[in-house]
């Protein structure tokens, strides 16, 4: 009797597994408005400081071309007068009498006179306690207005220039775009204006009359000079011979 192979049993198939269903990622909430204003508000701020990182920059060693000031006086009084020179086409004696006139310890502060700041609240008054560095600040990025938004900007753009320019470039920006008469920018511009003679012509008297006139350049006049400005120039020459002679011109005067 022959034996009939084992027959292979037969597994039942195992039942389908179910898949799992994916999970559903819950839909983003819409932003509220507020959410959308300060995603812009923060993008603009960015963009802004960027701006001005970029021309802090490029100013270090580039001209000046024009600031808010140059702009709104040319639309007003239909043109300016303006020339940029380097540093080297200026006269020492004009560098010298401009420090010693708006900033005789320039060469001592990091942006700002720390001694200038406390007399000044002593008296109660902010008068004579801004720097070049400073002005050249206000006059290159900012805007003339007094309020306290250009104030924190001011005070936030002058440390950073201070570190990134030299004493010698702040004060060649400086002289390039100080107002020295209604509609007359820069040193260039001004010896031309008010004696006819290029910058680095000025003689020692000239560069303090011009120097006399920065912190009201409308008011008074380097080539008409009231009593006061003549006492002032006197002052000045005396001032820039007094810097020379104690070190406080070393930072810009080879």
């Amino acid at each position: 009797m022959t034996e009939k192979p084992p027959t292979k049993s037969r597994k039942k198939a195992a039942p389908d597994k179910e898949m799992p269903a994916p999970e559903t990622v819950p839909a983003a909430a819409p932003r509220s408005l507020r959410q959308r204003v300060l995603f812009w508000a923060k993008r603009i701020a960015l963009g802004i400081v960027g701006v001005y990182a970029a021309l802090i920059v490029l100013y270090s060693f580039l001209p000046v071309p024009t600031n808010i000031y140059i702009l709104s006086e040319s639309l007003r009084l239909g043109g300016v007068e303006k020339d940029w020179v380097s540093f080297d086409d200026i006269a020492p004696e004009m560098a010298r009498a401009a420090v010693a006139a708006e900033d005789a310890n320039f060469c001592l502060h990091w942006g700002f006179d720390m001694a200038a700041i406390r007399e000044a609240v002593n008296e109660g008054s902010n008068r004579g306690a801004s720097t070049i560095t400073q002005q050249m600040v206000k006059n290159v990025f900012l805007w003339h207005d007094r309020n306290w938004v250009r104030k924190a900007l001011e005070a936030l753009t002058t440390p950073v220039v201070e570190v990134l320019w030299s004493k010698r470039r702040i004060l060649e920006v400086y002289l390039n775009v100080a107002e020295f008469d209604e509609g007359v920018f820069g040193v260039e511009a001004a010896a031309r204006h008010h004696f006819g003679v290029s910058a680095r012509d000025l003689s020692p008297t000239q560069a303090a009359r011009l120097a006399a006139v920065l912190p009201d350049p409308k008011g008074r006049s380097a080539s008409e000079p009231s009593d006061f400005v003549r006492r002032r120039t006197r002052q000045i020459i005396s001032g820039a011979d007094t810097i020379l002679a104690d070190g406080r011109a070393a930072c810009f005067q080879e």
